[in-house]
């Protein structure tokens, strides 16, 4: 048929589906989940995937996990309106979550881009023979090559309909693209060689896949236990641990990252002001200055 703007074509039949941007086979065997991401609207390029979920999440099925998957995206989104370059090769997705808002995680929603982040990382190193490949998170909502490059972030938006929390989780990492940043398989053949082992290549299909799971897995263990079921974890994979950085500017008051607090946000502590709390909606986290400084508007 002739597509029209603004119209996708939607393949319901699985066996009549192929691309070489998502195998869903692949996908399939690597997803183990109850139901984040069991229902999947794939598209080779598109906007971007929080477009093709928007709107339409507040009139699916409850028991539905919906997830859109893009092979390319051509108005990627970071956070504070920065743009995410989306070439081939990098995995590039948006979940729907719902969240009850009396729950732990409903109580404490600024977790979530942290369970996400982390989730990434734990797709990756909780594979056989890749423990050591060293994906770290960076708070708030990064994917980072031990503390030195990103290469991938977290964007999680919400609709509160009633008692529900009806969260957009979009998220882009570096799988087989070695530009802008690094990427997964890079690390992979650095790895290879230091270590003279001959780990495979990952696909984007299949760490999409895993990272669900493990995200489903984080979100019951949040819900069962409250921060203390992640932080642990959160806390190994993260990469501020005794970091010291400034306050505000170059010249601001030293102080020494500590944890998160009960909601989230970053704690650090510094002799002229105790321990204070960071959001990260206000602050922006700059690795290469050891720097926490006010955004910009």
């Amino acid at each position: 048929m002739e597509l029209m703007e603004g119209i996708l074509p939607l393949v319901t039949q699985p066996l009549g589906f192929s691309s070489e941007q998502l195998d869903l086979q692949t996908y399939s065997r690597s997803l183990q989940s109850r139901s984040l991401g069991q229902i999947v609207l794939f598209a080779e390029v598109t906007p971007t995937t929080m477009d093709l979920l928007d709107g339409m999440m507040l009139q699916l099925p409850q028991e539905m996990g919906l997830i859109a998957i893009a092979g390319r995206q051509t108005q990627g989104k970071g956070r504070g309106g920065n743009a995410w370059l989306s070439p081939l090769g990098s995995a590039l997705f948006t979940l729907h979550v719902r969240v009850p808002v009396q729950s732990p995680l409903g109580q404490r929603i600024p977790f979530l881009q942290h369970l996400v982040a982390l989730a990434v990382v734990e797709a990756v190193r909780t594979l056989p023979g890749y423990q050591d490949i060293d994906l770290r998170v960076k708070w708030p909502n990064d994917i980072y090559y031990s503390a030195l490059m990103k290469l991938g972030g977290v964007l999680v938006t919400s609709t509160l309909m009633g008692n529900t929390f009806h969260a957009l989780v979009g998220c882009g990492f570096n799988v087989s693209n070695s530009n802008p940043t690094v990427c997964i398989n890079d690390l992979i053949v650095q790895y290879n060689k230091e270590n003279g082992s001959a780990l495979k290549a990952l696909s984007t299909a299949q760490l999409i896949g895993r990272s669900v799971t493990v995200l489903e897995r984080l979100i019951d263990a949040f819900q069962e236990k409250g921060a203390p079921g992640v932080l642990p974890l959160y806390y190994k994979r993260w990469v501020h641990s005794g970091t010291r950085v400034r306050l505000w500017s170059e010249q601001g008051p030293q102080a020494c990252i500590v944890g998160l607090d009960d909601c989230g946000f970053l704690q650090v502590e510094s002799e002229e002001q105790g321990i204070v709390s960071v959001q990260p909606d206000g602050n922006s986290f700059d690795m290469l200055r050891n720097l926490i400084v006010t955004k910009q508007r």
